[in-house]
């Protein structure tokens, strides 16, 4: 149908303005379309008209802003059920208010519990440190004053053994030397109470005098003491007891692991090891090794080699003959092969006067067996 075949154009109802409007499609073909453009329809009220009410403004709402197709009963629900859900999130906020203000509180109440009981723990270990501090002062009061009496005992008794200095005629000789027992004494108190106190601290027991016997300086462990008496035991039993070597037949294959070697030799993978490095093999205890090189290795243990290969199996199988006397007859062993459902159960049944077939599903043998003929028959 062409363009201009006479017939009007279809538009929309009311006054749209008609246009064309130009489409262009794949090979350079274009095509004009008649198009119609609906102008917006403008509700001017009437100046005699009345104007509605407050409620049905509220109720029905703005008509250009309502949806289509709602009407007022339908707006109404909806506007009572958005006030609902504002008043449920207001409900909700005041909620979460209140329990955000009783959280906050019980945290209030618990720091201020948690700080009551820290300065209390502080102020109890103030208390026991001025105790301590207190008995320690009490402590180094009583020492002091138990020297002093100490002294003050020790005194008398020098001073009568020492000779008297107003026998001495004066004179400046005479008066130093008056003054040198006094200066003696006073030395003499000093040393007792020196040796006093070494004493009491010579009376405590230190880890270091016990392990070294008081002695100051580097000191042997116990490990080295056991080696000692274990040497003396074995010089006072008539010298240390030397182990005889046992001398094994290692069977050596090809190819042997080290480790494997290790096994049959009785001796620790580290030595053999390395005995290889030495030999300047470097090989780990899970790497094979030729048989040359673990010939040397095995001679250097001072143990004897025993080669051995895979055809040696063939060896330890005895070859039996059997005796004539000892002989019976066998029947000879004939195998029927073929492919399914050719006959070969048929001919079995032809040769044994037997009926297998007949008792299979759909004529096929499900089982294979062997049979032994007692009559012998010749074909």
């Amino acid at each position: 149908m062409s363009d201009d075949d006479g017939k009007k154009p279809l538009g929309v109802r009311g006054g749209g303005r008609p246009g064309q409007v130009k489409q262009s499609f794949s090979h350079g073909r274009t095509k004009s379309v008649v198009v119609e453009t609906k102008r917006k329809r403008v509700v001017v009220p009437k100046p005699g008209a009345a104007k509605p009410s407050g409620a049905s403004v509220k109720v029905g709402g703005d008509a250009s802003k309502r949806p289509a197709g709602i009407s007022d009963a339908e707006l109404e629900r909806r506007m009572k059920a958005l006030q609902a859900a504002k008043a449920r999130e207001a409900e909700d906020a005041a909620r979460r208010k209140a329990e955000e203000e009783e959280r906050e509180k019980t945290r209030a109440r618990r720091r201020a519990e948690a700080e009551a009981k820290e300065a209390e723990e502080a102020a109890h270990a103030r208390a026991m440190a001025e105790k301590a501090i207190a008995a320690e002062r009490e402590k180094a009061e009583t020492e002091a004053a138990a020297k002093r009496a100490a002294a003050a005992a020790a005194a008398p008794k020098e001073d009568s053994v020492a000779p008297p200095a107003a026998k001495t005629s004066p004179g400046p000789n005479r008066v130093a030397d008056a003054r040198k027992p006094e200066r003696d004494d006073n030395k003499r108190r000093e040393n007792k109470s020196r040796g006093d106190a070494d004493r009491r601290r010579s009376g405590k027991l230190t880890v270091n005098q016990a392990l070294t016997g008081g002695e100051g300086g580097r000191h042997r462990s116990m490990a080295a003491m056991k080696r000692k008496q274990e040497r003396n035991r074995q010089k006072a039993m008539g010298g240390a007891v030397a182990h005889e070597k046992i001398v094994r037949d290692v069977q050596l294959p090809e190819m042997i692991v080290v480790q494997e070697l290790a096994n049959r030799m009785a001796e620790r993978v580290a030595d053999v090891v390395k005995a290889l490095m030495t030999n300047g093999i470097m090989a780990t205890q899970n790497q094979p090794i030729d048989a040359d090189t673990a010939e040397l290795i095995i001679e250097e243990f001072g143990h004897k080699v025993v080669r051995v290969s895979d055809a040696d199996v063939e060896d330890v199988i005895d070859q039996v003959e059997d005796e004539t006397e000892n002989l019976k007859p066998r029947p000879p062993v004939i195998t029927v092969m073929g492919h399914v459902d050719h006959g070969k159960t048929s001919l079995l049944d032809a040769i044994r006067n037997a009926k297998v077939v007949s008792g299979e599903a759909g004529g096929i043998t499900q089982h294979i067996g062997a049979y032994q003929l007692i009559p012998m028959m010749v074909l």
